[in-house]
């Protein structure tokens, strides 16, 4: 049984109920984070907490508890839920309106959800041979630095990925990389790893973070700059990271072998650091 949060109420998740006039259902009207927990120890939620700031204050929504309200709540979740990691998932809507109306209600209480999922991350096969990509323009709004919870173009774009086999979709945009339907996107150039800058097309992402701390501790050449779709189509090495792929190498694009179309050594050495990492800090609560 999965216990959910709804409200101020806990309950089995396969009875939570929301109404048909939350904004959330009518239009996307609100925000969510996505928070893992390794060990029953949460990863960086003053972070995440942080991040679910930023995308309420950008659509005009109160924050509707201080940051100790969601580290019990949040905390709460992991623990009445079995699993040894977890993804914590909560959302904030705009709450229930009298009637459908695209203008902000008047006065509305904000619907507050959070459920847990196990945290599954791709098995030593997959590593082994890495994963294939799609490409794609990038036809997403402009506001990609908010965890939106109207997904619609990034559904869209994944089941481009489902439909060919692939794990992700890489998106271009003006003949440049902004990242994957659900991830960040690297790639590696005659020995220098390389990601596009955080920017309003691009989310602010977690493990982005990690990755590019974990490049600077241990003394890997890695640039935060704009990327050329052609950089990437000839890049050396691709790689993928979120907190459910890690560094997951990209070894074909649309088809073609990306370098050797192996997994490269550089995303080898990054993958055991941040599973050094995992272990010594974030199943500590680091």
């Amino acid at each position: 049984m999965s216990v959910c949060y709804l409200n101020g109420q806990w309950m089995d998740l396969a009875e939570a109920r929301v109404s048909p006039m939350d904004r959330g259902f009518l239009f996307g009207d609100g925000v969510y984070e996505v928070i893992p927990s390794y060990s029953k120890h949460l990863f960086r939620i003053d972070e995440h907490l942080k991040r679910l700031d930023n995308s309420l204050k950008a659509i005009g929504l109160e924050n509707p508890m201080n940051r100790a309200e969601w580290r019990k709540i949040v905390a709460e979740a992991v623990e009445r839920n079995e699993g040894t990691d977890q993804s914590v998932y909560l959302q904030v809507t705009r709450g229930v309106g009298a009637v459908r109306n695209h203008a902000f209600p008047a006065e509305v209480t904000p619907t507050v959800f959070l459920m847990v999922e196990s945290l599954t991350t791709p098995d030593e096969a997959t590593r082994a041979q890495g994963g294939s990509a799609v490409s794609a323009a990038d036809f997403r709004w402009l506001r990609c630095d908010l965890k939106a919870v109207s997904l619609l173009a990034n559904c869209l774009l994944k089941q481009h990925a489902a439909e060919n086999a692939c794990v992700e979709t890489i998106l271009f945009r003006d003949g440049f990389l902004t990242e994957g339907a659900a991830s960040s996107i690297f790639v590696v150039i005659d020995g220098t790893a390389y990601v596009p800058p955080k920017s309003h097309l691009m989310l602010p992402g977690i493990t982005y973070d990690v990755v590019i701390e974990l490049a600077q501790r241990h003394g890997m050449p890695l640039q935060v700059r704009e990327i050329l779709e052609d950089e990437v189509r000839s890049a050396d090495e691709i790689w993928m990271t979120s907190s459910t792929k890690e560094v997951l190498p990209i070894t074909r694009l649309d088809g073609r072998p990306v370098g050797k179309g192996l997994p490269g050594p550089m995303a080898a050495q990054m993958y055991g650091w941040y599973q050094e990492f995992k272990q010594e800090v974030m199943r500590h609560g680091g």
